[in-house]
């Protein structure tokens, strides 16, 4: 690739360290998000419930339209299939078309649940926002591939403070519900504005209109990736659709305010760090080094396991803690659905890691196949499980349709590759063991706070001895 965003990044730079700079950015707009949320509701648990509806339509927007073909734009950068800016034309003229025929179909589903016009505006509102940030992304991915994640994580910064910045002004001035909603479009314009003036930049456009001649090629080759995107949002979000049909916008508001921590910490290893970071590097090593190819998909499982177990452990432990703190009294049906739903976490990891494996080894209509699967079932769970109890039902449906899902892929990689060898499951089982026992001992002989410290010190020393720089080129 001739075209370039500027100099890569120095030999110094490993796999933690791109990480931070996007971890950075995440936890600035993760910290403005909670404000914003949790502010919202405790005003009003109605609009936080709406707002969490119209996200959850939105992210389905944004993958339909992204992050299939982000996948697929990210293979075509790191085989050097073309200039980049004859690439990036072609998917971003794929995903405004794909962006707008899911947009209908959200106005046609609106139509058909008969959704009220203050809740039907302020979907329009956030979902289109969100889907609009596709356009963006297509910019954010050349920087993962070039390894320069600084670049994207100070526009991510600052389009997190220009939206959210404008969404808690609002909401101190007391704006209504649809002048709130705003918050995602002025977030979206920043990033948008920013990344075209940056590819603007640093990117001289070559071969455009011979690029759009490629049209269909470019499809042809992300139709798969695309469909995949669909599916997966679909059987991550569908239980939304079941609970506001079954429990209405408050019940939506109590599942929401657990998926959201326990997503949203989920999606920090698995669209971040495995997304972002650790994808674009293993395309690159299955095309040039196999052998480090394969110890790095190897060592990033068992480390993966390792860093799910004390995260579980504290979200489980402090479930209490963290939903009454976080958005008060009248989310204590939140407290049991966090527990129920952390171990959902370690079955996303390795799903996660399994997925990407199977696309650096082109088996990506396979794991088509099991998203299909997984969305089927998790359609029928919902049918089964959350008519007679909403909130008990949503919870089960998504746990069993993670570990559904995860069994199909982890098992195909573990075929392929070997994922994970019976002595790393040894010590991990021994690292869980122990900490089991300091927790108890801590339980008897200190205090509560004492004693979950002492149960996370074993899987963190595997988690840190194990972990990824030690594995990869940087």
């Amino acid at each position: 690739m001739s075209e370039t965003l500027g100099d890569t990044p120095g030999p110094r730079q490993g796999i933690l360290k791109r990480f931070g700079y996007l971890l950075g950015a995440h936890w600035f707009r993760e910290a403005l998000q909670a404000a914003f949320l949790i502010a919202l509701a405790r005003s009003s648990a109605a609009a936080y419930g709406q707002f969490m509806l119209a996200a959850g339509i939105g992210q389905i927007l944004l993958f339909a339209a992204e992050f299939g073909l982000n996948q697929h734009l990210a293979t075509l950068l790191a085989r050097r299939q073309g200039y980049p800016s004859s690439i990036l034309l072609q998917v971003s003229a794929l995903k405004a078309g794909l962006l707008g025929l899911a947009w209908l179909a959200m106005a046609g589903f609106m139509a058909w649940q008969g959704y009220a016009p203050d809740l039907r505006l302020v979907v329009f509102i956030i979902a289109t926002s969100m889907g609009l940030e596709a356009l963006a992304s297509s910019f954010f991915v050349t920087c993962q591939v070039l390894g320069r994640q600084d670049v994207e994580g100070r526009i991510r910064g600052a389009g997190a403070g220009l939206g959210f910045g404008y969404g808690l002004v609002s909401l101190f001035m007391g704006a209504p519900v649809v002048a709130l909603a705003l918050y995602k479009a002025v977030e979206t314009a920043a990033l948008l504005g920013s990344s075209a003036a940056a590819v603007a930049r640093r990117v001289r456009l070559r071969g455009s209109l011979r690029g759009l001649t490629a049209f269909w090629s470019t499809w042809k080759g992300g139709a798969t990736y695309t469909l995949m995107a669909v599916t997966s949002i679909l059987y991550n979000k569908v239980n939304l659709f079941f609970v506001q049909s079954f429990a209405g916008s408050e019940g939506v508001a109590r599942y929401s305010a657990t998926w959201q921590i326990v997503d949203g910490l989920t999606c920090l290893v698995t669209g971040m760090l495995l997304g972002r970071v650790m994808f674009p590097l293993l395309l690159r090593l299955k095309q040039s080094d196999e052998p480090r190819f394969l110890d790095l998909a190897r060592g990033s499982a068992r480390w993966l396991l390792a860093l799910s177990l004390p995260v579980m452990f504290v979200l489980f432990a402090e479930s209490d803690r963290i939903i009454l703190l976080v958005f008060g009294p009248k989310f204590t049906d939140s407290v049991w659905m966090q527990r129920w739903l952390v171990p959902t976490m370690a079955a996303a990891f390795m799903h996660n890691l399994a997925g990407y494996l199977m696309i650096c080894l082109k088996r990506q209509k396979t794991l088509l196949a099991f998203y299909v699967l997984g969305l089927v079932f998790n359609l029928a769970c919902c049918r089964l499980l959350i008519p007679g109890s909403p909130l008990q039902g949503a919870v089960l449906a998504m746990l069993l349709t993670k570990f559904f899902v995860a069994l199909f892929t982890v098992s195909y990689a573990q075929a392929k590759i070997g994922l994970l060898t019976a002595r790393s499951l040894v010590r991990l089982a021994a690292a869980a063991a122990l900490g089991a026992a300091l927790y108890f001992l801590g339980r008897a002989a200190l205090f509560r706070e004492a004693a979950e410290v002492l149960a996370v010190l074993p899987a963190l020393w595997l988690a840190w001895k194990w972990r990824p720089d030690s594995l990869a080129p940087a």
